[in-house]
């Protein structure tokens, strides 16, 4: 158990549940707030029951924590006593049976196949299509046009992802395939609440048929891939791929673990970008400081993989920003026994659940935690806080396998396309998180395009 939490006091009969409302959540959220969103009801749960909030569905039990010691105890400590939620698992039906969904044996072994293609030596190796990736999407834009940053984001992430890991340029498939994955993303809350949804995808629907004509587009794009590189050569995720599941009959288990590292790989940190662009636009001072750096660590030339020691402004600006708008926003988990919580002792079946979106904006580890200030991610102002205070790629042994991949991307991304463009939001652009498997922009975000003066 971790440090500073109350002993359990184990019941002789019986369960110990935390306090939580006595009414529905459908009551509670409609009696307290209206909107039907579920980051304004896990804060709103946070705020009246604090950092262990029980309830009770049925025969199901959920909690919600909002407690870093305690998420530690769920994700880490005690990590082989729960698999994924529900709705998680529900997501096969968006992801196949990838790594996201994947559990005990069938997750190691995916896991152990993809780790080769994310370590420190090859990761140094990407920088440069990551890079030459981000000079084309900023070479595209023209001084003073307006357009939707998170698009272009994705289109950026995609090309990166398929070049890197899987060995394939994309080129003007990327913007397909963008469509082909916002309409199957567009489609996750329909999924995951639709009652019977393991049915009903099955059945001749008009929202079925547009998931299915859009995930139809993926896989036909993920197979050309597949095949391309069987008939190739050269070292990459693919390749390993291919050489840990080398049948034929493979193929479709092969295809959506290419499909989950696609859709991990470039949407979580698309979103990240443009979620930075935006925050940038609406902080004057930490966008000079930025420019201010990459200016001096640069001196006008595209960064490499030796310049990110050097760019740690930047760095705080991407982790500041996936503080404010965790790509993964929330995790949950389901116990499989009897565990025990803080003082709390639970049956077998809990859903846990975790907002990585509401502990990154609590004011016990974030004083005034609405404000953008990248300072908060000083070396000495990280010290200060609980670990899972700050958890934007999970943790525990299901941490994002790709996160040195990310935070590599970003930087090098950030630096790249700041050298030479400012981005200003549209006057009027209504911006607001939807959380889908991600935290996306609900309307997509308008910018204007400004060019730096002098570059």
């Amino acid at each position: 158990m971790s440090a500073g939490l109350q002993q359990p006091v184990l019941p002789r009969r019986g369960y110990s549940f935390p306090p939580g409302p006595r009414h529905g959540l459908l009551w509670f959220a409609l009696h307290r707030f209206r909107p039907a969103d579920p980051i304004t009801l896990f804060q709103q749960l946070a705020r009246e029951y604090g950092d262990v909030v029980h309830h009770q569905l049925g025969r199901e039990h959920i909690l919600f924590l909002s407690n870093p010691e305690l998420i530690r105890e769920v994700l880490v400590n005690q990590n082989d006593n729960f698999e994924k939620e529900r709705t998680v698992r529900r997501s096969e039906l968006l992801l196949g049976k990838g790594m996201i969904t994947a559990e005990g044996a069938a997750h190691r072994r995916q896991r152990q196949a993809a780790a080769p293609a994310f370590h420190r030596q090859h990761i140094g190796a990407y920088a440069e299509a990551m890079v030459q990736n981000a000079r084309r999407a900023r070479d595209r834009w023209e001084d003073g046009a307006v357009m939707d940053v998170s698009l272009h984001m994705m289109e950026m992430g995609l090309a990166i992802v398929a070049q890197t890991l899987f060995g394939t340029v994309l080129g003007e498939e990327a913007r397909q395939l963008a469509a082909a994955i916002n309409t199957i993303m567009g489609m996750y809350n329909y999924m995951i609440v639709m009652p019977a949804a393991e049915v009903l995808v099955n059945l001749p629907l008009p929202k079925v048929g547009t998931f299915k004509r859009a995930r139809g587009d993926l896989y036909a794009t993920v197979y050309r891939m597949i095949e391309a590189r069987r008939q190739g050569s050269g070292e990459n995720l693919l390749a390993m791929l291919l050489e840990a599941f080398p049948d034929p009959q493979d193929t479709p288990y092969l295809r959506d673990q290419v499909i989950t590292i696609f859709l991990a790989g470039y949407e979580t940190i698309a979103n990240a970008l443009s979620w930075t662009w935006y925050l940038l636009s609406q902080n004057p001072q930490a966008e000079e400081k930025f420019h201010a750096e990459i200016d001096l660590v640069l001196d006008g030339r595209l960064p490499s993989v030796d310049d990110l020691p050097r760019l740690r402004y930047t760095e705080m600006i991407l982790a500041e920003s996936m503080r404010l708008y965790p790509p993964a926003w929330a995790m949950g988990r389901r116990a499989l026994h009897d565990f025990a919580l803080g003082p709390y002792w639970l049956p077998a079946r809990t859903t846990v659940l975790m907002s990585q979106y509401v502990m990154h904006r609590d004011p016990r580890y974030y004083p005034d935690p609405l404000r953008f200030d990248p300072e908060r991610f000083t070396p000495e102002a990280k010290a200060m806080r609980p670990k899972l205070a700050y958890s934007p790629f999970g943790a525990g042994p299901r941490q994002c396998i790709g996160e040195s991949f990310a935070w590599m991307e970003g930087v090098l991304a950030l630096a790249t396309i700041g050298q030479k463009w400012r981005l200003r939001l549209v006057p009027g652009h209504k911006v607001e998180p939807q959380p889908l498997i991600t935290l996306r922009p609900r309307y997509g975000l308008r910018m204007q395009v400004e060019c730096r003066a002098g570059k």
